[in-house]
């Protein structure tokens, strides 16, 4: 294919994404007009990994981080998404590659893009400690907007594979709402740095769905 055929084709390919729905949200019953779609979990983690840089003053490449963001879902074009409930996080990272060879196969920044998403499961560098850290934290912002709504009713839980968890249950046990326990368990499971520890507790304890942006004090 040439160069437009190959810049048609990957977009439209990316363009799926709109339309997975995340896969967490639908075991969870979710009962809202509107579900998240894989495509805005992605804004929504890059919205979160620029505020979080602006604020906390991380010495990494930005840039690099948003576009790693903007790619870190692409092999669900093919392989949907999997909840670590669902499969091992070595299976999915080697049906994820594939499928990620096979997306990038016809761009000719396929190798540099691909390794860019290798580097990104791997976590070893800092920008990519952090986008997983935004990842992670991101969904659980999410899922406290959810609650606010009153989106999920936990009495209603039967066929949800997560909400059998032992650890799920055991967080559900000390009295903790779903959102609450599910900030919780990603302290709890993913190394989060003492900033984004900072966030989840601040979120668990505050309602945020209706913050206002601060009035700029009449500065244009």
């Amino acid at each position: 294919m040439g160069k437009v055929e190959n810049v048609v084709s990957y977009y439209v390919l990316c363009n799926k994404l709109k339309d997975v729905i995340r896969t967490g949200w639908k075991d969870w019953n979710v009962d809202r007009e509107r579900v998240e779609s894989v495509a805005e979990h992605i804004f929504g983690v890059q919205s979160l990994a620029i505020a979080m840089w602006s604020e906390y003053d991380y010495d990494i490449d930005i840039f690099k981080v948003i576009l790693m963001l903007a790619i870190h879902e692409l092999e669900e074009v093919i392989i949907g998404d999997l909840t670590q409930f669902q499969i091992s996080r070595d299976e999915k990272k080697k049906l994820g590659h594939k499928a990620v060879s096979e997306v990038l196969s016809s761009l000719k920044q396929g190798d540099e893009i691909e390794k860019l998403i290798h580097e990104f499961d791997e976590r070893k560098t800092k920008e990519a400690h952090f986008a997983y850290q935004c990842d992670k934290l991101e969904c659980d912002l999410q899922c406290k907007l959810y609650d606010e709504e009153a989106c999920v009713d936990l009495s209603c839980q039967d066929n949800n594979p997560t909400f059998k968890n032992k650890d799920v249950q055991r967080l559900l046990a000390e009295d903790r709402c779903w959102s609450d326990a599910w900030l919780a368990f990603g302290r709890e499971k993913y190394d989060y740095d003492v900033n984004f520890r900072e966030i989840s507790f601040y979120v668990e304890k505050n309602p945020i769905g209706l913050m206002k942006l601060k009035k700029n004090d009449g500065k244009k």
